[in-house]
């Protein structure tokens, strides 16, 4: 695969930044709820409570959508984020409402879409659990069970009853969600929050928070805002402040990149029918998606973690890491191994040291949620929204409830260091290799079946 003629974006590769900045603050405010963080998160969260008559202020470092709200691969998952298998071992009797929450985050967000006339390219083709090999449509089959029994809408498939690339053995499709333009989704919500009272301020990093004389004060560079609640909503980067609780998340920083546009002809050859997003049963994923300009975003296999923060807001990507992805994509789809990447782009995600979505509180002024672990383009959005009518209500829905934290208090991480991260990746490689071997010997085997026939 070409890699020669790659454009390395500090943005993202689905949409240009906005042209109508909002100004950073200056001065002070006062208001009931400022929300720190302009993801789909933090939108959501402003959103909501603008809709429930709150005086709300939301700050925003660069723009709103800057961060991986708009670099993802755009799968609306229907289904948890994280080793479910993993999940099930350890928070078994949370599934059942892990998956209610993943299923109900999709429709959440399929239905804000249509409410608002959001034209991000949705289509509710669901997505596949995806194995490369034998032994991973084992896994599959595993994790159907686990899914189903936990209340999930799944199907397990060969390929082509699913209708992915024949380079895949099979998978389970998640029934609920789909495929869109990440990028246009945010920059839809975007658009829908500043035709609200909210007060939204972008190109204003916070620099601290505290409290003082029964409020939360938020402080800028120009700037205070003064508040009797305040939501942290800033997912990777919510480690900025003393105030966020210790091991709360992990910085992890992944990367995504597009081929040329490639002939649909071609594309049809792959009898990729279903147009569903795929994502591989490794242990650090690799997801491949189909576009309406005919290429394939891909991306993931190999994590880096951030080390310290503040994070680098504009981190070009990795040319290994892209070599590697092209790879990748050759085993994947031989057929299309002379197409050429052209863009490449990434973004910091959260990850948690239980692998589940949390939310919770800090006293009762300081709100929190974070770390959809890789499936917060659905999650997130939905745990914006309960988290602003818990505000309001002082009642917690029964899907926030189940991520709910009656302690701001976590473990230390396992294997989320660069060393464990290096072992998982070289895991996920050997095992490559092994299935890589078994697929030479069955197609040796049938060459010399086939020659001994015609002999």
């Amino acid at each position: 695969m070409k890699t020669d003629n790659v454009t390395y974006c500090t943005f993202s590769g689905w949409v240009d930044p906005p042209r109508d900045l909002q100004p950073a603050l200056t001065g002070e405010q006062d208001c009931q709820v400022v929300v720190i963080g302009g993801g789909i998160n933090g939108m959501s969260t402003a959103l909501r409570l603008a809709e429930r008559g709150q005086d709300v202020v939301l700050l925003e470092a660069e723009f709103c959508g800057h961060g991986s709200s708009s670099r993802n691969a755009g799968q609306l998952a229907g289904a948890p984020g994280g080793d479910l298998q993993l999940l099930n071992l350890l928070s078994r009797k949370k599934m059942p409402g892990m998956m209610r929450l993943a299923e109900h985050a999709a429709r959440h967000v399929e239905e804000f879409i249509a409410k608002h006339d959001i034209d991000c390219e949705y289509e509710a083709t669901g997505n596949a659990f995806a194995a490369v090999s034998r032994g991973q449509m084992g896994r599959v089959r595993r994790v159907a069970k686990i899914v189903t029994r936990a209340g999930g809408h799944v199907q397990v498939g060969t390929s082509a009853e699913l209708g992915i690339p024949r380079g895949f053995v099979g998978g389970m499709r998640e029934v609920i969600g789909g495929r869109m333009n990440p990028g246009k989704f945010t920059l839809g919500m975007r658009r829908v929050l500043l035709g609200t009272p909210s007060r939204v301020f972008e190109q204003t990093k916070v620099t601290g928070v505290r409290r003082e004389a029964g409020q939360v004060v938020v402080t800028t560079p120009q700037g205070t805002v003064r508040a009797d609640h305040v939501v942290l909503a800033t997912n990777a980067f919510a480690g900025e402040w003393d105030i966020t609780p210790k091991h709360l998340s992990v910085p992890i920083y992944v990367m995504e990149v597009e081929t040329e546009p490639i002939d649909p002809a071609r594309i049809a050859a792959l009898g990729w029918t279903s147009g569903m997003g795929l994502v591989t049963q490794h242990a650090i994923m690799e997801n491949y998606r189909l576009t309406p300009r005919n290429t394939i975003v891909f991306g993931v296999r190999r994590l880096e973690r951030g080390t310290s923060y503040p994070l680098p807001a504009e981190k070009v990507p990795d040319r290994g890491i892209v070599e590697e992805l092209a790879r990748a994509f050759e085993t994947r789809f031989p057929s299309l191994a002379d197409v050429a990447i052209e863009r490449a782009w990434g973004g910091w995600i959260a990850i948690t040291s239980s692998w589940l979505p949390l939310a919770g509180q800090i006293g009762d002024d300081i709100h929190y949620s974070i770390a959809c672990n890789g499936h917060g383009l659905a999650q997130a959005p939905y745990v914006g929204t309960m988290i602003a009518d818990h505000i309001v209500d002082g009642v917690r829905h029964a899907d926030l409830q189940t991520l709910w934290q009656a302690k701001p208090k976590f473990p230390r991480p396992m294997m989320m260091g660069r060393p464990g991260l290096r072992t998982i990746w070289a895991i996920d490689r050997f095992n490559d290799s092994i299935n890589g071997s078994r697929r030479n010997a069955r197609r040796g085997a049938a060459v010399v079946q086939e020659t001994l026939q015609h002999a």
